[in-house]
């Protein structure tokens, strides 16, 4: 029995309910010796924390962290690394209504169906609240892969309808993702964005969209065939997000439409770093550089995203994340209660608009899982 524990080597376990007294983490198998404090998880919980502003929720807290074990004197110590997040401003009063009604788009039903059982304040563990203890743990592998030189940016690509400049374009932005509260590529489009969702707001309705990641300094030959591929790893994680509902890599499903010669990426030989003469008597043939008895190469595209046969190739991963709506409205829908009576539900309390822009740091957090369980595999399979 288990679905509470995330990875292999680099493993976590995620505790408590949306509102319990508290959540946290568990991190087991962090190298020792590195640089961890309080600033570099609150940061990234900051980043996810509600209330601010835009699509956010207006519950506000604080998302304050204490870390309980595992670091001394700033850095790891390679014991379990327990992270604790206390709740201080949930309002439970708020679905005391809820306790025999199933909501629309919720787990609620589907979590009784299996237990028997469930709390009802929040959705308890199905809440989206539990992506803090994510997000703690993910600060912790950031910072191993920071060593490894090796870099991850999440944006807002598409939300309430309306697309997002892609990184080809000119209107993209890097720079601008945590400027705005939607945290998308462009001020001018997150302007936009914004009367979009303030509308959806008025109406007690809710959007959704999608969340794009990009990672850079990737080494080739992380994934384990056959069946815990790195593409599929990194899907497991990203489809285990509540909200989650569809995931692609590179072309995605634009592939599909594609042929192959369109479809494949060409390999070409790695540049040689040397400057060649303005004047060369003999043109020589282009040879890629043998590096641990293999050639190295670049590609002249990535519709692969990064991953070839479910292993890195040493491009930049990239995927593309879509997010339903916010399941909690607050126009009128039809559900039954426990008694099996029609009923019909009007959901108040503070929720989210769109969850895009607090799911950034979380798709970040789970990729910085992955990857950094990937490489301790890897030093295991290739010493």
């Amino acid at each position: 029995m288990g679905g509470n524990i995330f990875g292999e080597l680099f493993r976590v376990v995620t505790f408590g309910e949306s509102h319990g007294p508290a959540m946290g983490c568990v991190i087991d198998g962090c190298p020792a010796g590195l640089p961890l404090s309080l600033s570099d998880i609150e940061g990234e919980l900051r980043r996810r924390r509600p209330g601010q502003g835009g699509a956010s929720t207006a519950r506000n807290e604080t998302d304050e962290c204490e870390i309980l074990s595992g670091v001394f004197e700033g850095k790891t110590l390679g014991t379990p690394i327990a992270i604790l997040v206390r709740n201080t401003d949930h309002h439970s009063a708020d679905y005391d209504n809820l306790r025999d009604i199933y909501r629309p788009g919720h787990a609620d039903w589907t979590w009784e169906a299996k237990y028997g059982c469930r709390d009802h304040r929040g959705g308890g563990r199905s809440s989206g609240r539990e992506t803090l203890c994510r997000v703690a743990a993910g600060a912790a592998a950031k910072v191993f892969l920071a060593a490894q030189g090796i870099t991850i940016r999440a944006w807002t690509s598409a939300i309430a309808g309306l697309e997002m400049p892609l990184p080809t374009t000119a209107g993209f932005n890097l720079d601008e993702i945590e400027r705005n509260p939607l945290r998308v590529p462009s001020r001018k489009e997150a302007e936009k964005a914004l009367a979009t969702i303030e509308a959806l707001r008025a109406e007690g309705d809710s959007a959704g969209g999608v969340v794009s990641c990009s990672v850079w300094g990737v080494p080739p030959g992380l994934g384990e065939p056959v069946f815990d591929k790195l593409d599929a790893r990194l899907a497991a994680a990203m489809l285990s997000l509540g909200a989650a509902k569809a995931i692609e890599f590179g072309a995605g499903f634009a592939a599909a439409s594609l042929r192959g010669s369109e479809n494949n990426d060409p390999i070409v030989p790695a540049v040689s770093p040397v400057v060649a003469p303005v004047v060369a008597p003999v043109v020589a043939p282009v040879v890629a550089p043998i590096v641990g008895g293999i050639p190295t190469v670049n590609f002249t595209s990535n519709n692969s995203g990064g991953v070839l046969g479910g292993i890195s190739s040493g491009q930049p991963l990239e995927f593309n994340i879509a997010f339903k709506p916010v399941a909690s409205i607050s126009k009128p829908q039809r559900t039954i209660d426990r008694a099996g009576n029609i009923r019909e539900l009007i959901i108040s309390g503070r929720h989210d608009v769109c969850i895009l822009p607090r799911a950034v740091p979380v798709v970040e957090a789970m990729t910085a899982l992955v990857l950094a369980d990937f490489i301790l595999l890897q030093r295991a399979a290739r010493p």
